[in-house]
Formats: C-alpha cells, sequence, structure tokens
C-alpha cells in the first residue's frame, strides 16, 4: 500500500532531485501536496523552484503550496552560494504554465492533517523545519493525523556542514527542528552520517545522464552543479547526495540502516545552535524517539533513483 505523504522542502539543487523523485515515483508514493519554505533560497524563489520541477515531470495534479518566510525565532539563512542565484544551480528557469496555490502551505498542513485518518500521514521534510512546526503550534490536534516524520537533516559523527557541529536544515530553524523532534511520532532521521554514504560519483552521474529522459537528464544537471563546487569535495568522490534518501527510504526501505535513539537540538549556544544531540543509550526519562539512519547502500539507492528516473 502506497505511503500518503506530504512533502516540505526548500528547492535547492539536492531538494530538486528529491522532487524529481518524488513526483516520479507515482505508482510508490501517493504526494497529496508539496509546501515549500525559505532555505536554501526565499520562500518566493523555492516555491518557484518546486513549480519549475513539477512542470519538468509533468505532474501538474500535484498541488504546491508556499509557506513561511523566516525561520521561528532566528534570523533567517539562505545557502545560494551553493546552491546557485536561482537556487537550482544552472537548471534553465522555463516559464511557468501553472503556479502555487493560493492556500498557504501552513493552512493547507492544518486542514489536511485535521482531516486525515490517525495515523496515516508521511511528512517528508527536506528542508527547514519551520512550515510544520508553524502548523503543529497553531493547531495542536494536527499531530493526529501523522504516522511519521521523514526527514534529512542533523549529523553526529560527521560533524556540520555549516558550523562545526550543526547540519544546515538544523541550524536554519533550530527551534522548529526541536518541535519536530518532540512532537510525538516517530522520526525517521537521514543525516550526514547516512547521507555522507551516497556520493554522486562521476560514474553514478554519468549513468544517471545516460538514460536520456528529461528527468534524468535535469537530475544530472543539477548534481553535476554539486559536484563541481569545491566545498562538496574533489569531484571524483562525488557530492552527498542528501535529500533524494528519505524519498528513496520510503520507496525501498531496506537500503537504509537506523538506530533508535533521542534527539534534541540545541537553541541556545551561539558555538554550537542547531547541534544535534543524538543519545543511542537507553534512559527511562527519555523515549527513543528517532530512528537515525546510520548506514546507506549507495549502489542501491543509485539503481533505485535510474529506475524510477526511465519514464
Amino acid at each position: 500500500m502506497k505511503r500518503k505523504v506530504i512533502f516540505d522542502c526548500d528547492p535547492g539543487v539536492d531538494d530538486g532531485v528529491a522532487l524529481l523523485l518524488a513526483l516520479s515515483a507515482k505508482h510508490e508514493i501517493d504526494l497529496l501536496g508539496v509546501t515549500t519554505v525559505a532555505g536554501n533560497v526565499s520562500a518566493e524563489l523555492t516555491a518557484r523552484n518546486a513549480c519549475v520541477i513539477r512542470e519538468i515531470v509533468g505532474r501538474l495534479d500535484v498541488p504546491i503550496f508556499s509557506g513561511c518566510t523566516k525561520p521561528l525565532v532566528r534570523d533567517p539563512i539562505e545557502a545560494g552560494h551553493f546552491h546557485g542565484e536561482s537556487g537550482l544551480g544552472d537548471l534553465p528557469i522555463r516559464a511557468l504554465t501553472h503556479h502555487v496555490s493560493s492556500e498557504h502551505a501552513v493552512d493547507f498542513l492544518v486542514r489536511t492533517l485535521i482531516d486525515a485518518a490517525p495515523e496515516s500521514m508521511s511528512l517528508v521534510i527536506t528542508g527547514p523545519m519551520t512550515n510544520v512546526a508553524t502548523a503543529l503550534q497553531r493547531e495542536p490536534r494536527c499531530v493526529k493525523g501523522i504516522k511519521e516524520f521523514v526527514i534529512m537533516g542533523g549529523a553526529r559523527s560527521e560533524g556540520g556542514n555549516i558550523t562545526a557541529s550543526a547540519e544546515y536544515n538544523i541550524y536554519a530553524d533550530p527551534h522548529a527542528a526541536q518541535k519536530i523532534f518532540n512532537a510525538g511520532p516517530r522520526v525517521w532521521a537521514f543525516g550526514l552520517d547516512a547521507t555522507h554514504q551516497v556520493r554522486a560519483t562521476p560514474a553514478r552521474t554519468a549513468t544517471l545522464s545516460a538514460i536520456g529522459t528529461p528527468i534524468a537528464r535535469a537530475a544530472a544537471q543539477l548534481i553535476e552543479f554539486s559536484n563541481a563546487l569545491p566545498a562538496n569535495g574533489p569531484r571524483e568522490y562525488g557530492s552527498p547526495l542528501h535529500d533524494p534518501c528519505p524519498i528513496v527510504w520510503l520507496i525501498q526501505t531496506e537500503l537504509f540502516e537506523f538506530i533508535p535513539c533521542h534527539v534534541d537540538v540545541e537553541t541556545e549556544s551561539p558555538l554550537t545552535l542547531g547541534h544535534t544531540a543524538v543519545e543511542f543509550r537507553p534512559r527511562a526519562d527519555r523515549e527513543q524517539n528517532v530512528r537515525w539512519a546510520v548506514r546507506a547502500n549507495a549502489d542501491g539507492v543509485f539503481s533505485l533513483i535510474n529506475r524510477v528516473f526511465q519514464i
């Protein structure tokens, strides 16, 4: 049975690949809507970029809702230097035939989750968690409709990618992340510990590009842009494919291994803001509320992506 999914994201290069995948996997994922948030680039651009990706795939049946323009508490921090001026690297930005829905993303989340059957919805979050945290804050009854959160965010053994100890999505809105980790539903967390194992090497990227479909070519172009960034390390290693990992897991769960844990997020310290404190040791006073990804089958991940994009 297909999971009912809402995908909250901030496209963004690797969010773009993840969204291409989620929209393409219509036989595996029942995608009810896409909500976008300010993060990698502004809220205006992330919403526009999601519409661009939707048109590449031809899934105009999936509504897109633009959401929060700034974090809950901290000042906004964008990452356009990693994602290009548009947020989609050097992917051509086409004129749109369909735009975002008029309803705000938070309103859509509240309405959909309140009306959902108990524990029936999977919420995938691959950007700052502001939209979902705001929805739960506005209407706590939303939580009853959520089966699980499937997130890309956090780091433990790998250290951070925006500061010494923080991963970008958590750092961009740590207060929202703390709310999500402790909201109640199970969290499946794909942090840098796992996503750094999924590298888009030149050989893997070439295989993807050779599929030749417009979707595969767009994905390969986004990945190549990321591969060329010095911050992602030597080009022959390939850039980490962060945000597609949660979508891949929805389709083929056995490609990842997890350890149960409790996660809290640092929200006060200027030095370690956004740090994810991942506690594997069981404690009577703390529920192991998170399943933390520790291993990924990179060959399996790319094999699945190639299969889905052969459409």
